[in-house]
């Protein structure tokens, strides 16, 4: 075990405890009686009907496997694969998403290079920053009238503040000393912005887009519940409708697997703008 590092250790006590919590999750849960098991009164009384239960490991992973074996299949409105369902929830996501990148971050500029700017500001920030997302869709959806774009509009208006509030403050924390040198060097203000003041303050912007997109993931599973027609959030509402839980926790457990993606994907951008002072 003195061999392993540091991660290797990690990664088995993980898969060690990862094994453990099945396997107490599959005994928890009990076998269900066969049919020639059942006594005539129960036979006569429906008590062979399959009940309502938490699903076991098993059943999950026998239904992963089916819809990951064919996960673009589309047999109607109602019955799209998995791979389907979050390709639409990931181009709501983006689409949200970038509108508020291309907001956030000149606005975050703009707040943080100018104390009035953001003595002006900040108090419609700090009003409209704590409204939850399901507030924003009744408004959205007859306002805009369009359930596909009013779910964009709820993504934009989530994941528009982490971005604008870590933005505002990684431009306003940029060292004096380094603006000063571009000064002696007769920078312009747009020279000055691209060439010292972002890359200075590009390590906590990514930081506010990685917790933008996080935010931005779990909203979208609420407004697709609402909106309806496709996207994993519909997908997990349409089986919670067919009581088909071994579907439900399929969907879960993929809702998160997509999300640990994306957050590794700007864990690794976070990384390559990192500096050491």
């Amino acid at each position: 075990m003195s061999t392993l590092s540091l991660n290797q250790r990690a990664l088995l006590l993980s898969v060690v405890m990862l094994v453990v919590g099945l396997l107490i999750w599959e005994l928890s849960i009990p076998a269900q009686k066969a049919v020639g098991e059942l006594t005539e009164y129960e036979r006569l009384t429906g008590g062979g009907a399959q009940k309502a239960g938490v699903p076991p490991p098993s059943q999950v992973m026998a239904k992963a496997w089916e819809e990951l074996s064919n996960p673009f299949y589309d047999a109607g409105p109602n019955d799209k694969g998995i791979g389907i369902q979050i390709g639409y929830s990931i181009y709501r996501v983006l689409s949200g998403y970038l509108m508020a990148a291309v907001v956030a971050i000149p606005l975050g500029f703009l707040i943080g290079m100018s104390p009035v700017a953001y003595k002006a500001l900040n108090p419609f920030i700090q009003v409209l920053r704590p409204i939850s997302p399901l507030a924003w869709m009744p408004l959205a959806l007859f306002v805009i009238q369009d359930s596909e774009a009013s779910a964009i509009f709820v993504i934009f208006i989530c994941s528009i503040w982490p971005m604008l509030i870590n933005t505002a403050f990684g431009v306003a924390g940029v060292r004096q000393d380094w603006v000063n040198v571009a000064r002696t060097h007769e920078l312009g203000h747009f020279k000055t912005a691209f060439t010292v003041i972002l890359p200075a303050a590009a390590p906590t912007i990514v930081t506010g887009m990685r917790i933008s997109i996080g935010i931005a993931w779990l909203v979208i599973v609420a407004a697709e519940m609402l909106v309806g027609g496709t996207g994993i959030g519909y997908y997990v509402w349409n089986e919670w409708n067919n009581l088909d839980l071994t579907s439900v926790i399929f969907s879960i457990l993929m809702i998160g697997i997509v999300g640990m993606m994306l957050d590794a994907a700007f864990a690794t951008l976070q990384r390559a703008v990192a500096y050491a002072e």
